[in-house]
């Protein structure tokens, strides 16, 4: 049918052309032309009367719903009561209002008085929107709390210090756990549909720049209150830097338990509920701009510490920090995905990450450096483990936690020179550096983890090289191989208890159980050779390297026998019940074993002599001695009465 009409407008256009033409031709109209023409005239006057008549109808009918949409408008702009809090009927009833004044503002109108007043009433009714949105959106939010995850069970280490720190600032309580994104409401559900359709409103009349900017700015008061509700506080770098540790670890544990709760449930509800009232397209201007601060000052947290110095407490924390955010990648790369909205938060997360993985490798290398230089004056009461060798066995407990994370980083960056021992001559021994990366060439150590298998063995040799010198301290040979015996104990009882076994291997267990066994070894003979000795008949030691309180016993009576060894003995006894052997069945060994040597060797000569010695001169009976022996490593100096007599 349009077609058609066109078709006939055509026509008469080429046929008034042709009149009109004709006419200016000056030929002599005929009577019949003129009577025709003037027909035609009177035609044409009575079509432009209707046509007037019927545009000033329509513009009449525009005037009178325009001033009804702004009146209804403007009476709802005089009642300060916010529309929606009468109900959503009302609301669309404002918005249907809304909608009609913008179509007819599109229509156009010839007068430009109607036209200006229907644009301020129009501006009017979008600031009316901006306050109504922002009040649905405030009133109607839901709190947000942190989800309690099934924490994994804290990997405690002993109490223990080394430098400036106590092991207990090691303990972990690690929120690692599979990944999940769970999108939870932010607002009451019921009041969606009605900022959806105050946001498609608004966007419509080209007011979408205004409606975004509230939503974002009321949906960014709301994580900032989250945050501050949480004791996440915006922090400068120097404010970090300033920091104890003790107020730095807790401040990590905080941004642990928030970043991974804010990526995987806050976010992802965040950008859920802009796609509900925006649409995917148009939210993530919105979601960008609200969440883009509240997360920078978390990365700025992450990269204030990995700027501080690099002391071995805080390896575990920077660990548990740069493997959350590995853990987090993807689901940042997706919340951000948009290139020229989200790319500079993506940056600025894998900067993070990156500063965060270089800190936790060079905290580690520094780890071993802090060993070798860990130098005593005096030595360890009792011949005890060592505070340094319970943190540091501890410490390599704990890292077999972040076992994949730590092998990745010292991989991605290993160095020949790392795995040396730091030079410190007057402390380290190279043969035992060379012996100890001799035994991991031939480990039975697994093929992953090899490079942080390769520092573990050079970090439990520095440790083995430090106690060597810190023996030295003792001035009894016998406490030397004590202190030996419970130090290189303990490291194996560690690996061959927990994780460690996987790392060292079978033969790194196999040859440091043995080197303690030879402490134990070498203890028995420097004890109790020299006491024995007097009980030799022939003076001698046995085996030929007997000492101290035996020498020159060959010329002894036997009950100057007897009384050398009563008093070798008691010697021993004061001093070795003050000495500590922790582990209960070591202690047990090394008693035995000692019993064994007394008890024999002292009733092979009680048999012999017993009857031509004076009774006075005997003072123990061999039971009294085995008891006595048991009194040994038990860390509290005892003596014996002079009268002691079995």
């Amino acid at each position: 049918m349009g077609e058609f009409e066109l078709d006939r407008e055509e026509k008469l256009i080429t046929a008034a052309n042709y009149l009109v033409h004709e006419l200016r031709s000056g030929k002599s109209l005929t009577r019949n032309a003129k009577q025709a023409l003037e027909s035609l005239l009177s035609e044409l006057s009575r079509v432009v009367v209707v046509n007037s008549e019927d545009d000033r109808y329509e513009e009449d009918e525009i005037k009178t719903r325009l001033n009804a949409v702004c009146e209804k408008i403007m009476t709802r702009e005089v009642d300060e009561t916010m529309i929606w809090d009468l109900g959503s009927e009302a609301g669309n009833e404002f918005l249907d209002a809304v909608n009609e004044l913008r179509v007819l503002i599109d229509g156009g109108t010839t007068e430009e008085v109607s036209l200006r007043k229907a644009h301020d009433v129009l501006q009017t009714a979008m600031a009316r929107l901006e306050d109504e949105f922002k009040h649905l959106l405030s009133e109607n939010k839901l709190p947000f709390e942190l989800e309690h995850p099934s924490f994994r069970s804290d990997h405690c280490i002993e109490e223990g210090s080394f430098g400036a720190a106590s092991t207990e600032d090691l303990i972990i309580g690690s929120s690692r756990r599979n990944s999940e994104e769970i999108a939870i409401d932010l607002v009451r559900p019921e009041v969606i549909s009605d900022l959806k359709s105050i946001a498609t409103t608004m966007i419509a009349s080209g007011y979408d720049r205004e409606c975004l900017q509230v939503c974002s700015t009321v949906r960014k008061e709301a994580l900032d209150e989250f945050l501050y509700h949480h004791e996440v506080e915006k922090l400068s770098i120097e404010d970090v830097l300033k920091m104890d540790w003790a107020t730095l670890n807790t401040n990590i544990k905080k941004w642990v338990r928030v970043m991974r709760s804010i990526v995987q449930m806050y976010l992802v509800s965040e950008k859920s509920l802009n796609d509900q009232i925006f649409g995917e397209e148009s939210s993530v201007t919105c979601f960008v701009d609200t969440v883009k601060a509240p997360v920078m000052q978390l990365l700025n947290f992450g990269e204030a510490v990995s700027l501080g110095p690099r002391q071995p407490e805080k390896l575990l924390r920077i660990l548990e920090m740069y493997e959350l955010a590995s853990e987090l990648l993807p689901e940042i790369d997706v919340l951000f995905s948009d290139n020229q909205l989200g790319s500079s938060v993506r940056g600025e997360y894998r900067e993070v990450m990156r500063r965060l993985g270089e800190c936790a490798r060079a905290t580690f290398l520094e780890f071993k450096s802090a060993i070798a230089s860990d130098v005593s004056s005096h030595p360890f009461p009792g011949g005890a483990v060592h505070p340094l060798t319970n943190y540091v066995m501890n410490y390599l407990m704990a890292l077999t936690d972040f076992s994949q994370t730590l092998d990745s980083l010292l991989m991605e960056h290993d160095d020949v020179e790392y795995l040396s021992i730091p030079p410190s001559p007057d402390v380290i021994n190279p043969a035992m550096v060379v012996e100890e990366e001799s035994a991991y060439e031939n480990s039975s150590s697994p093929e992953k983890f090899l490079a942080m298998t390769k520092h573990f063995y050079s970090i439990t040799s520095v440790l083995e090289a430090n106690l060597e010198e810190k023996a030295k301290l003792y001035r009894d040979v016998s406490l030397r191989h004590i202190f030996l015996l419970n130090n290189i104990h303990y490291m194996t009882r560690k690996v061959l208890k927990s994780e460690l076994k996987h790392i060292f291997g079978d033969k790194w267990n196999r040859k440091h159980t043995w080197k303690f066994q030879q402490q134990a070894t070498e203890y028995e003979r420097s004890t109790w050779l020299p006491v024995l000795s007097f009980l030799k008949d022939d003076g001698g030691s046995g085996s030929g390297s007997g000492s101290g309180s035996g020498s020159g016993s060959r010329s002894l009576r036997p009950r100057e026998r007897f009384q050398g060894f009563n008093t070798a003995f008691e010697e021993v006894y004061k001093a070795q019940t003050g000495w500590l052997i922790s582990d209960e069945r070591l202690r047990e060994d090394v008693r035995t074993k000692a019993s064994m040597w007394v008890i024999q060797a002292y009733w092979t000569f009680y048999s012999r002599h017993k009857n031509s010695v004076s009774e006075r001169y005997i003072k123990y009976s061999t039971d009294d001695l085995e008891k006595l022996l048991l009194d040994l490593f038990a860390g509290s100096s005892k003596s014996l009465n002079n009268s002691y007599r079995r």
